[in-house]
């Protein structure tokens, strides 16, 4: 299978290593992204370019999105220039984005129409994951396609879970990113009391890491809100876009999420202020009022 041909459509954070891996690993990979510059890296690799998504998807046996929101995905898909128009009738779409289940369904029926497949495989892992090859892959589609899928998905992922039809794996990604909000909350939360108590930050989180307060949030993510720096690994305004799905899907299951509620209305005044692009973590800036003006990094 590491000669099978690949589209890769969409280059961000999560999906430029992506690529990059299924190169390293042998697959053929053509890419093609909205802001084109951002091909450049993947083509001095030996990356082919298009320059639309129907071109990529022409010579592909699988077609791999990594994108923004629901409406990026449904433009590369079927907008003028979108994959509908260059894919092959038995070639496959597998959609890392993270989008509502609903859309899911509906883009696969769509594409199914024209004898395209489709499998919804929402990731997690962050950009550390991407470059490892150890992101979790949550998929929902049929079986006989995942089938298909699984040599490429093994070269991205360590952990592949498939949790029913198309759709599913967007479900278990809402439920994914509700624990987010809540680890990253509730580490800011912690911080912000061991600060005002003059606690060594530091030594506090690795004393923590080893009990029941461990997290990835705190392994990984601790020394960022520590430092008051957060360079990107997932977009504080592209979590704010997950959580609303989750929120919507819990709302239509008759789910009161108050945690995540409190959360999305935190980053809304985050985004408000200036922070979308920042990493998540910068969650922290809310719950230290020296941090929210710029001040410098957390002491201790």
């Amino acid at each position: 299978m590491t000669s099978s041909f690949v589209a890769f459509l969409g280059l961000g954070a999560l999906g430029a290593p992506m690529a990059a891996r299924l190169l390293a690993a042998g697959f053929g990979v053509t890419v093609h992204n909205r802001t084109r510059t951002a091909e450049e890296p993947l083509a001095a690799a030996g990356a082919g370019r298009a320059a639309t998504a129907a071109a990529a998807a022409a010579s592909a046996e699988l077609i791999a999105l990594c994108l923004s929101d629901d409406t990026a995905v449904e433009q590369v898909l079927f907008a003028p220039g979108g994959v509908a128009e260059g894919a092959a009738p038995g070639s496959l779409v597998i959609d890392f984005s993270t989008i509502a289940a609903a859309t899911s369904q509906r883009l696969a029926a769509r594409l199914g129409e024209l004898g395209v497949g489709y499998l919804d495989a929402p990731v997690t892992g962050g950009t550390e994951g991407a470059r490892a090859g150890t992101l979790s892959l949550l998929v929902g589609g049929p079986s006989d396609q995942l089938e298909r899928a699984r040599p490429l998905l093994e070269v991205v992922g360590s952990r592949i879970s498939h949790f029913g039809p198309v759709g599913s794996g967007q479900q278990v990604k809402a439920v994914n990113q509700i624990l987010v909000a809540g680890s990253y909350a509730a580490l800011a939360e912690g911080l912000a009391l061991a600060r005002a108590l003059g606690l060594p930050l530091r030594e506090v989180c690795a004393a923590l890491e080893g009990g029941a307060a461990s997290s990835w949030a705190l392994q990984h993510r601790a020394g960022q809100m520590i430092e008051n720096s957060y360079p990107l690994g997932f977009r504080l305004a592209l979590h704010r876009k997950d959580l609303a799905i989750a929120l919507e899907t819990a709302a239509a299951a008759g789910v009161a999420l108050p945690i995540s509620a409190s959360v999305a209305g935190i980053e809304d005044a985050l985004i408000a202020a200036g922070h979308g692009d920042d990493d998540v973590s910068a969650l922290a800036r809310w719950f230290s009022p020296d941090q929210a003006r710029g001040a410098g990094p957390l002491r201790g």
